[in-house]
Protein backbone atom coordinates (compact mmCIF):
# COMPACT_ATOMS: atom_id res chain seq x y z
CA UNK A 1 0.00 0.00 0.00
CA UNK A 2 3.19 2.16 0.66
CA UNK A 3 4.68 1.49 -2.61
CA UNK A 4 5.06 4.17 -5.09
CA UNK A 5 3.88 2.46 -7.83
CA UNK A 6 0.36 1.77 -6.03
CA UNK A 7 -0.28 5.74 -5.39
CA UNK A 8 0.79 6.26 -8.95
CA UNK A 9 -2.05 3.56 -9.93
CA UNK A 10 -4.47 5.34 -7.92
CA UNK A 11 -3.71 8.95 -8.98
CA UNK A 12 -4.04 7.96 -12.63
CA UNK A 13 -7.07 6.45 -12.41
CA UNK A 14 -8.52 9.19 -10.66
CA UNK A 15 -7.13 11.23 -13.46
CA UNK A 16 -8.62 9.02 -15.64
CA UNK A 17 -11.81 9.75 -14.18
CA UNK A 18 -11.95 13.17 -13.54
CA UNK A 19 -11.17 13.61 -17.58
CA UNK A 20 -13.42 11.14 -18.73
CA UNK A 21 -16.60 12.80 -16.62
CA UNK A 22 -15.47 16.32 -18.04
CA UNK A 23 -15.32 14.89 -21.68
CA UNK A 24 -18.21 12.52 -21.70
CA UNK A 25 -20.27 15.64 -20.19
CA UNK A 26 -18.27 17.92 -23.35
CA UNK A 27 -19.47 15.11 -25.97
CA UNK A 28 -22.74 14.99 -24.50
CA UNK A 29 -23.55 18.33 -25.12
CA UNK A 30 -21.93 18.28 -28.62
CA UNK A 31 -24.15 15.33 -29.72
CA UNK A 32 -27.42 16.98 -27.82
CA UNK A 33 -26.89 20.54 -30.31
CA UNK A 34 -26.34 18.73 -33.24
CA UNK A 35 -29.47 16.60 -32.97
CA UNK A 36 -31.36 19.50 -32.31
CA UNK A 37 -29.69 21.18 -36.00
CA UNK A 38 -30.54 18.81 -37.74
CA UNK A 39 -34.38 18.14 -35.87
CA UNK A 40 -35.03 21.79 -37.17
CA UNK A 41 -33.78 21.20 -40.46
CA UNK A 42 -35.85 18.36 -40.43
CA UNK A 43 -38.52 20.29 -39.67
CA UNK A 44 -37.82 23.14 -41.82
CA UNK A 45 -37.18 20.88 -44.88
CA UNK A 46 -40.90 19.60 -43.99
CA UNK A 47 -42.39 22.93 -44.18
CA UNK A 48 -41.02 23.79 -47.12
CA UNK A 49 -42.70 20.49 -48.28
CA UNK A 50 -45.51 21.11 -47.11
CA UNK A 51 -45.52 24.52 -48.17
CA UNK A 52 -44.20 23.76 -52.03
CA UNK A 53 -46.75 20.90 -52.25
CA UNK A 54 -49.51 23.42 -51.04
CA UNK A 55 -48.34 25.59 -54.21
CA UNK A 56 -48.34 22.78 -56.60
CA UNK A 57 -51.60 21.34 -55.73
CA UNK A 58 -52.95 25.11 -56.23
CA UNK A 59 -51.04 25.27 -59.33
CA UNK A 60 -52.62 21.69 -60.39
CA UNK A 61 -56.03 22.77 -59.69
CA UNK A 62 -55.76 26.28 -61.80
CA UNK A 63 -54.39 24.01 -64.61
CA UNK A 64 -57.76 21.66 -64.56
CA UNK A 65 -59.79 24.95 -64.40
CA UNK A 66 -58.06 26.21 -67.54
CA UNK A 67 -57.92 23.17 -69.30
CA UNK A 68 -61.65 23.15 -68.30
CA UNK A 69 -62.39 26.12 -69.94
CA UNK A 70 -60.35 25.61 -72.80
CA UNK A 71 -62.80 22.92 -73.41
CA UNK A 72 -65.90 24.66 -72.66
CA UNK A 73 -64.68 27.39 -75.52
CA UNK A 74 -63.94 24.75 -77.72
CA UNK A 75 -67.19 22.99 -77.18
CA UNK A 76 -68.85 26.30 -77.36
CA UNK A 77 -67.40 26.88 -80.61
CA UNK A 78 -67.84 23.77 -81.96
CA UNK A 79 -71.67 23.99 -81.54
CA UNK A 80 -71.65 27.81 -82.99
CA UNK A 81 -69.62 26.40 -85.95
CA UNK A 82 -72.42 23.48 -86.20
CA UNK A 83 -75.24 26.03 -85.95
CA UNK A 84 -73.81 28.24 -88.36
CA UNK A 85 -73.47 25.27 -91.18
CA UNK A 86 -76.80 24.65 -90.80
CA UNK A 87 -77.50 28.14 -91.43
CA UNK A 88 -75.36 28.98 -94.13
CA UNK A 89 -74.71 27.32 -97.36
CA UNK A 90 -71.06 27.29 -99.33
CA UNK A 91 -70.24 30.99 -98.96
CA UNK A 92 -70.48 30.81 -95.32
CA UNK A 93 -68.56 27.22 -94.97
CA UNK A 94 -65.06 29.21 -95.90
CA UNK A 95 -66.32 32.19 -93.39
CA UNK A 96 -66.61 29.15 -90.76
CA UNK A 97 -63.61 27.22 -91.33
CA UNK A 98 -62.01 30.27 -90.47
CA UNK A 99 -63.80 31.30 -87.03
CA UNK A 100 -62.88 27.54 -86.22
CA UNK A 101 -59.22 28.27 -86.91
CA UNK A 102 -59.23 31.45 -84.83
CA UNK A 103 -60.53 29.99 -81.89
CA UNK A 104 -58.61 26.85 -82.19
CA UNK A 105 -55.57 29.48 -81.96
CA UNK A 106 -57.09 31.44 -78.79
CA UNK A 107 -57.50 28.18 -77.49
CA UNK A 108 -53.63 26.85 -78.28
CA UNK A 109 -52.80 30.50 -77.06
CA UNK A 110 -54.92 30.12 -73.54
CA UNK A 111 -53.80 26.77 -73.02
CA UNK A 112 -49.77 27.83 -73.90
CA UNK A 113 -50.33 30.48 -71.47
CA UNK A 114 -51.76 28.38 -68.77
CA UNK A 115 -48.85 25.97 -69.33
CA UNK A 116 -46.16 29.06 -69.15
CA UNK A 117 -47.53 30.18 -66.23
CA UNK A 118 -47.49 26.84 -63.87
CA UNK A 119 -44.16 26.35 -65.44
CA UNK A 120 -43.01 29.38 -64.49
CA UNK A 121 -44.32 29.52 -60.89
CA UNK A 122 -43.50 26.16 -60.48
CA UNK A 123 -39.77 26.91 -61.24
CA UNK A 124 -39.71 29.90 -58.98
CA UNK A 125 -41.00 27.51 -56.42
CA UNK A 126 -38.57 25.06 -57.15
CA UNK A 127 -35.90 27.77 -57.30
CA UNK A 128 -37.22 29.47 -53.53
CA UNK A 129 -36.88 26.33 -51.86
CA UNK A 130 -33.59 25.21 -53.43
CA UNK A 131 -32.32 28.89 -52.42
CA UNK A 132 -33.72 27.90 -49.04
CA UNK A 133 -32.59 24.43 -48.47
CA UNK A 134 -29.24 25.49 -49.99
CA UNK A 135 -28.72 28.48 -47.32
CA UNK A 136 -29.55 26.27 -44.93
CA UNK A 137 -25.88 24.69 -45.32
CA UNK A 138 -27.35 21.47 -47.47
CA UNK A 139 -23.45 19.91 -48.69
CA UNK A 140 -23.41 21.05 -52.41
CA UNK A 141 -23.28 17.12 -54.10
CA UNK A 142 -26.81 16.50 -52.47
CA UNK A 143 -28.18 19.86 -53.08
CA UNK A 144 -27.41 19.36 -56.81
CA UNK A 145 -29.04 15.69 -56.27
CA UNK A 146 -32.24 17.45 -54.77
CA UNK A 147 -32.30 19.92 -57.92
CA UNK A 148 -32.03 17.60 -60.22
CA UNK A 149 -34.34 15.06 -58.28
CA UNK A 150 -36.90 18.37 -58.77
CA UNK A 151 -36.51 19.13 -61.99
CA UNK A 152 -36.89 15.36 -63.21
CA UNK A 153 -40.41 15.36 -61.56
CA UNK A 154 -41.89 18.78 -63.16
CA UNK A 155 -42.67 17.15 -66.18
CA UNK A 156 -45.08 14.53 -64.25
CA UNK A 157 -46.44 17.36 -61.98
CA UNK A 158 -47.79 19.50 -65.16
CA UNK A 159 -49.75 16.96 -67.06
Amino acid sequence: MNSPEFWVFVAFVIFVALVWKKASAAIGTMLDGRAERIRSELDEAERLHKDAQALLNGYQRRLADAQKDAEAFLAHAREEAARLRAQAGSDLEASLKRREAQAMDRIAQAEAAALADVRNLTVDVAIGASKRVLSGGLPPMQADKLIEQSIGELPKHLH
